[in-house]
């Protein structure tokens, strides 16, 4: 077993002082902890990091989210300004292969660009990649500028902390992150939480997540979109009907680990509750489409034929990576990215029909 991480010292030190903490308290400081956090401290994409996201499979991904953008912002009329929102930017290679496909549907001065990101490390990466774009940063969605707007959230949802509880034979009970009796490690535990406002009937020993972080933004974002106008786009592994069950993971190297052996060196992330999404988002009025699965969304974008007019042009070799992708994007197996990688996008309610969703009757 590694040694305690540096994060591990302070979390421990927070135990011993005030008792077991939340999981959404620890998941906020394994990601985002401004000395000994995951994402301020590292950039965990590519082979050599942690874990590869669409865009940096193939850049026909962001290609086609920009193609979705240009045809939603001609929905909206066009307007003069389009705040154009990217929620975790990664490297910014998403954003970037989206504005290049932008660049002969919508005129470049109609675009401000704001990017929500904490990590100075991945904020520099973006710098290099967007500078012509003359991005924004901000630090939450709170400081986003007023107007129509545009939101892209790839693989965001996902590493945003969660409450679970767990049913007992005396009511639901919180899980926590806890301190072993030697201090050496940290366990899980449960605390009785007789307040909870649970009244799903539930078994002994299921587990209920609540997205409580993705809540309180989708509702932020929701309201905002249906006073000013504008669409949030999201792409996210998750489930689409609710429902009980842990899937909180972490993931180093490519490797699934203990999420509680290593803090602050793995990737902490869960499935996306999308029901819960579309719950939040409905309540502020916001129009909703989909979810779809990312195989039919990119398909009905034209990414069959993006990826043929592509291979023209390459070499045999090249042909072969861009085939590659192609079917990594679109895997339609159980835990293939095309079947487990859903699409949502919630707007204003005036946004009937966009591309990518199915045609409301």
């Amino acid at each position: 077993m590694p040694g305690p991480t540096p994060l591990f010292r302070e979390i421990a030190a927070e135990i011993r002082e005030n008792g077991p903490i939340g999981l959404d308290r620890y998941m906020a400081l394994c990601l985002g902890h401004p000395v000994h956090g995951y994402y301020p401290t590292r950039d965990p994409l590519g082979r050599s990091g942690d874990f590869v996201t669409a865009p940096e499979i193939s850049q026909m991904f962001g290609e086609l989210i920009g193609v979705w953008i240009a045809a939603a912002y001609a929905a909206m009329g066009a307007p003069e300004r389009l705040v154009l929102v990217e929620l975790g930017p990664g490297r910014g290679t998403l954003m970037a292969d989206a504005l290049r496909a932008l660049r002969s549907t919508a005129p470049g001065s109609a675009i401000d660009l704001h990017l929500v990101e904490t990590s100075p490390v991945l904020r520099a990466l973006q710098q290099e990649q967007l500078s012509a774009a003359s991005p924004h940063w901000h630090e939450t969605v709170d400081t986003l500028p007023d107007g129509p707007m545009i939101v892209v959230a790839n693989e965001f949802f996902d590493a945003l902390p969660v409450r679970q509880f767990e049913r007992r034979e005396n009511g639901w009970c919180e899980r926590q992150v806890g301190l072993s009796a030697d201090g050496a490690r940290l366990v899980r535990g449960l605390s009785p939480e007789p307040d909870a406002t649970i009244t799903r009937y539930a078994a002994v020993g299921v587990v209920l997540t609540v997205p409580s972080a993705s809540l309180a933004i989708t509702r932020a974002l929701a309201t905002r979109l249906v006073r000013q106008g504008g669409a949030l786009l999201t792409i996210d592994y998750g489930h689409v009907r609710p429902g009980f069950g842990d899937t909180l993971q972490a993931l180093a190297h490519h490797r699934f680990v203990d999420p509680l052996e290593t803090p602050g060196e793995a990737d902490l992330t869960t499935h996306v509750d999308f029901a819960a999404l579309v719950s939040a988002a409905s309540a502020e009025g916001a129009r909703i489409h989909g979810p779809v699965d990312q195989r039919d969304f990119l398909g009905a974008l034209g990414l069959r034929l993006r990826a043929d007019r592509l291979k023209q042009r390459a070499t045999p070799a090249q042909a072969a990576a861009i085939e590659a992708a192609h079917a990594r994007l679109t895997d339609p197996s159980r835990r293939g990215m095309g079947s487990l990688f859903k699409v949502l996008c919630f707007s204003h309610p005036s946004l009937a029909v966009l591309p990518g969703f199915p045609v409301p009757a």
